[in-house]
């Protein structure tokens, strides 16, 4: 596994010469072939920066008179440095090639900075309350919870323009958590529940997709979607832990919103969950691919896209090429063959934010599309459609091939 302090003198160097951290990561995949998020890089920068005292340079032979010529200006637009960080530089000719070496004023950004602790910390302290009663009707066997592409922090009408404007915020997030376990606990069936979130939980990291590939409208920081976030999962374990003997639940953190973010929030949440509770068991996957096994059950999880290789993913009607991938998978993981260790076979993914069920296509596993959580997007919503959003519930007999599936939408 490739560590970022391998790559230590050359990530310093590029961070000395004001290069940003997002730019540093695709240097970092275009010249090593190796992939970090942006939050490790800044995490390893602070660290690195405040114990070794790297920041410090003697700029007692440079020049703030080169700040304002053109070709200054023209070699940090270059570069991808950031001019307004720039105290001093000096001119050098490096092989016949005009270069500059820089002085950088090294104040922390607290932008992109969470206080992990605090929030985490008011988190210890936060019990949901709700605001309306919760009835249950008892049977047996297991009831499981499927959602997805909750994508919090998303705003779906930035410029007041968008076709079919949904309201997306902590209000209505939580609203429609409460409606969620709801129809959980009507639903209900035996003593035990399966909550699977199937990733891009997290709408992006400071304004941006896990790749940093392209900007996001938001409508919040990313202390207040990592604290909202941690509080929609942790509410949702107040209200239905009273109404199981357990839960276990399983959290996709290798997507393509997220990512990394979604990991250091589901991380969070595993840490809370099992010190709040005794009948709680969390499980977070960071490959693209598992499963785990109820009964005769296998439930492979996967979001769809991960989080730096997969442009197009999984497609929401299944092709030759992907039952072959899944296949493989089903045959060939380290957790040992599938189709040995269980009789039936459920692929669920998320990404495509459509509800559609293939039971027919693949022989050997059934292909399950899942309902994203969230509103559409004000892209979705302009190139495609307004959409519908909800989730899915099952009821399973863990012997039985056959399982109650219900889709419900919001």
């Amino acid at each position: 596994m490739n560590r970022l302090e391998d790559y230590k003198d050359f990530v310093l160097n590029l961070h000395s010469h004001g290069v940003s951290s997002r730019k540093i990561v695709k240097r970092l995949e275009d010249e090593y072939g190796v992939h970090f998020s942006k939050s490790t890089v800044n995490y390893h920068l602070k660290d690195w920066t405040d114990n070794d005292n790297v920041t410090k340079q003697d700029d007692s032979t440079y020049s703030e008179g080169v700040l304002g010529t053109d070709a200054f200006k023209h070699y940090c637009e270059k570069e991808g440095i950031d001019i307004s960080r720039v105290t001093s530089a000096k001119y050098v000719n490096h092989a016949g090639q005009q270069k500059f070496n820089i002085v950088l004023d090294y104040k922390e950004d607290e932008s992109n900075t969470i206080d992990y602790k605090t929030v985490i910390d008011e988190a210890m302290g936060y019990r949901f309350v709700p605001d309306r009663e919760f009835n249950q009707f008892p049977n047996a066997e297991i009831t499981r919870l499927i959602y997805t592409d909750t994508h919090i922090a998303m705003c779906t009408d930035s410029e007041e323009t968008a076709m079919y404007a949904t309201p997306w915020n902590e209000s209505t997030l939580m609203d429609t958590m409460q409606l969620m376990c709801n129809y959980v606990i009507n639903n209900k069936v035996g003593r035990t529940l399966i909550i699977d979130d199937l990733g891009d939980v997290l709408d992006g990291w400071d304004g941006y997709t896990t790749r940093g590939g392209h900007k996001l409208p938001q409508n919040m920081s990313s202390q207040k979607a990592f604290k909202v976030a941690l509080q929609f999962k942790i509410a949702m374990l107040d209200i239905l832990h009273l109404h199981f003997d357990n839960i276990f639940c399983h959290n996709v953190c290798n997507d393509n919103h997220s990512g990394a973010f979604s990991m250091i929030l589901n991380h969070a949440f595993m840490r809370l969950a099992h010190e709040r509770y005794n009948n709680v068991f969390v499980v977070n996957y960071e490959r693209f691919i598992d499963h785990y096994i109820f009964g005769r059950h296998a439930f492979v999880l996967t979001h769809g896209k991960d989080s730096k290789s997969l442009k197009f993913g999984f497609k929401p009607k299944l092709d030759s090429v992907q039952i072959e991938k899944i296949d493989h998978y089903l045959k060939h993981n380290e957790k040992g063959s599938v189709y040995k260790n269980a009789d039936f076979i459920w692929f669920d993914k998320g990404d495509s934010h459509q509800l559609l069920f293939d039971y027919s296509t693949a022989q050997d596993f059934n292909y399950m599309n899942h309902i994203a959580l969230s509103p559409s997007s004000e892209w979705v919503q302009a190139n495609f459609k307004k959409g519908d959003r909800g989730f899915t519930i099952q009821q399973i007999d863990p012997m039985d091939r056959n399982i109650k599936i219900i889709p419900i939408i919001l």
